[in-house]
């Protein structure tokens, strides 16, 4: 019996990354970390990412030429059987599978029956909070409700890891976890059967026991001491992985400054203080020169100091960091490279060019109020994503970090880089300003941010959203998810191939967002979304969207919700009309309000205007 298990090179980062659970084809495994991965690997470059993890690169898998593997034999990336307890379907003998009994290009058999079906993994493991994952000691739970002298007189109480007397029952006047139970037919005291049996109605949750400290692909003497209480789950379970991706794009570097710094620089090159400023360096009054100029143009402290360096001939001083931010943000040189006033030149990596919703001259409504409420529209015809796994997580995302490299002694991290195309939607800077400087929608958020401030998140999602949560963040991450679900109607793609990335940090002049889609394994896509995203057809789509958003099957539950979600971390957001697959999202699903959009009874829209004007226009075509 022969078969081939495949894993593809994208999936090695996500889902199927270091210390996740694979099923495939009836079989359970658990990828390895990336010490035990073979010499031959594939470099993957992004100075930008490596220099943010701290790390010297990046490394996929080992590719293939063809469908066939090239070689049977060729290494790959390593993944380890597990759990090691399965289970024979017909004959229902429990058997601890060690590593030496392994058979290329062959499932493990049930020795005890003649007609060697396949065994089956066992369902349920255990993990602790500090990443650890482990076969339940099924002997044990066997003899759990006897006392330690009866245990002991188990004839395999000595050998309780490899026990080869159990047998996985299931009852036939029972269900559920109850009807599932295993039972010890080794020999007891005075030379009976042992007899001892537990259902597994109980299973779940935590559990007494010690950790092992390991993982199923370390050595035993490479576990460490875990004082974690152990927790039973199923193997295939939500919780038993929570891997920490990064991405960036690889944008191609400019010498322009930012929109925001240019226009600060010519304020404060215009300023009548400027001259007497430079007059006055060195002395007592340069400070009082400095405030002045900084409280009427707005300027940060390191647009004067360039500015300084530059009129006197100085080095330029080194930009510092945001407090509380890390030193390189992923996303800034990003945006710059979208808001720049000259577009960067074509490459094989990266290829922009403006578009046009094709509404300049149009007075009708509601394309008129549109096209007021957009700052513009960039198409990203070809773009390179690399995404990088540092570790994981198990039982919670708040637990331990368990790094890729579980020996230590590597500085790559694994990797994988993938090619596609998107669409980047600004919006209009003095509109969205004055919106969310509305108090209405002021105090809206602030709820949601005592919210996001009480969850274990907080922390997680800072470098996503900054030091503050932003009303800007919350509508642009709103609006990509309410696009991602208009454009898989028109543009031929599922929700779940495509992926958002929001530009909404107020302090670096972010007002947008990029929906994308990034292909594994492929070099590039087709190009249906940039042409979604050209005139007539992306004015077309976001009206579309604007009336989809208006009405929510669970309306006016939904509408009216004042927390739903992960850690009420929602307010008018469900399934129904605005989550998206969690592959496709920056925050797991979570900062999300479909009335900064639309509108509602507390909290006034950002399109609430364009909405109105679109049913008025609606009402009086049927009218006639």
């Amino acid at each position: 019996m022969k078969r081939k298990l495949r894993v593809r090179q994208a999936q090695t980062v996500l889902p199927f990354g270091v210390g996740a659970v694979l099923d495939v084809q009836g079989e359970s495994f658990v990828a390895a970390g990336i010490g035990n991965w073979p010499q031959t690997k594939t470099p993957v470059t992004s100075e930008r990412l490596a220099t943010r993890l701290g790390v010297t690169g990046f490394y996929a898998a080992p590719h293939t030429l063809n469908d066939r593997y090239d070689t049977p034999d060729r290494p790959g990336v390593p993944y380890v059987r597990f759990p090691g307890w399965l289970f024979c379907g017909a004959c229902r003998t429990m058997v601890r599978f060690l590593r030496e009994q392994e058979k290329p290009g062959e499932p493990p058999v049930c020795a005890s029956c003649a007609a060697a079906p396949r065994l089956t993994p066992m369902r349920f493991v255990r993990i602790c909070a500090d990443g650890h994952l482990d076969d339940i000691d099924w002997w044990y739970w066997a003899h759990s409700r006897l006392t330690p002298e009866e245990r002991a007189a188990c004839s395999e109480e000595k050998r309780a890891w490899q026990a080869r007397r159990l047998t996985f029952r299931v009852a036939d006047r029972a269900s559920g976890l109850e009807a599932l139970s295993v039972r010890c037919g080794a020999t007891g005291a005075a030379g009976g059967s042992c007899g001892a049996e537990r259902d597994l109605l109980d299973v779940l949750g935590p559990q007494a026991g010690r950790c092992s400290g390991r993982n199923p692909w370390q050595r035993w003497d490479e576990r460490a001491t875990c004082g974690q209480q152990v927790h039973h789950v199923q193997r295939t379970a939500g919780n038993v992985y929570h891997p920490v991706v990064y991405s960036a794009l690889d944008i191609p570097q400019t010498a322009e400054a930012p929109r925001a710094e240019r226009d600060a620089a010519e304020s404060v090159r215009g300023h009548n203080l400027w001259s007497i400023l430079l007059d006055a360096l060195g002395t007592d009054r340069e400070e009082t020169f400095r405030s002045m100029i900084k409280a009427d143009t707005g300027a940060a402290d390191d647009v004067v100091d360039r500015l300084v360096a530059e009129a006197t001939g100085a080095p330029a001083p080194q930009p510092a960091s945001l407090p509380g931010e890390p030193k390189i943000d992923l996303s800034r040189d990003e945006w710059y490279a979208f808001d720049a006033q000259h577009l960067p030149e074509a490459s094989p990596e990266f290829a922009v060019r403006r578009g046009r919703l094709g509404l300049d001259a149009e007075t009708e409504e509601p394309w008129a109020s549109l096209d007021a409420h957009i700052g513009g529209v960039v198409l990203v015809d070809r773009l390179r994503e690399v995404r990088a796994l540092t570790g994981f997580r198990r039982h919670s995302v708040n637990g331990t970090l368990v790094p890729a490299d579980t020996s230590g002694g590597l500085r790559w991290l694994p990797a994988t880089e993938v090619y596609g195309e998107g669409i980047v939607l600004t919006l209009d800077e003095e509109r969205l300003t004055a919106w969310e400087n509305d108090p209405r929608v002021r105090t809206h958020v602030q709820h949601i941010s005592a919210d996001l401030d009480a969850s274990f998140r907080d922390e997680q999602l800072a470098e996503t959203v900054g030091a503050e949560l932003s009303p800007r963040f919350l509508l642009l991450h709103t609006l990509a998810h309410l696009l991602i679900r208009q454009l898989s109607f028109d543009s031929g793609y599922t929700t779940a191939s495509l992926r958002e990335r929001v530009y909404g940090r107020p302090e670096h002049d972010q007002r947008g967002l990029l929906v994308y889609t990034a292909a594994g394994d492929a070099e590039g896509t087709l190009g249906g979304l940039v042409r979604q995203g050209e005139e007539p057809h992306f004015a077309e789509t976001l009206i579309r969207m604007l009336e989809a958003a208006a009405w929510c099957s669970a309306d006016p539950l939904c509408a009216e919700h004042t927390g739903q979600g992960f850690g009420n971390l929602n307010r008018a957001a469900c399934h129904a009309c605005t989550l998206l697959p969690e592959t496709s999202c920056q925050t797991g699903n979570t900062l999300l309000d479909r009335a900064l959009i639309v509108g509602s009874a507390r909290v006034p829209g950002y399109f609430a205007d364009v909405l109105t004007a679109s049913r008025e226009y609606a009402a009086a075509t049927a009218l006639g």
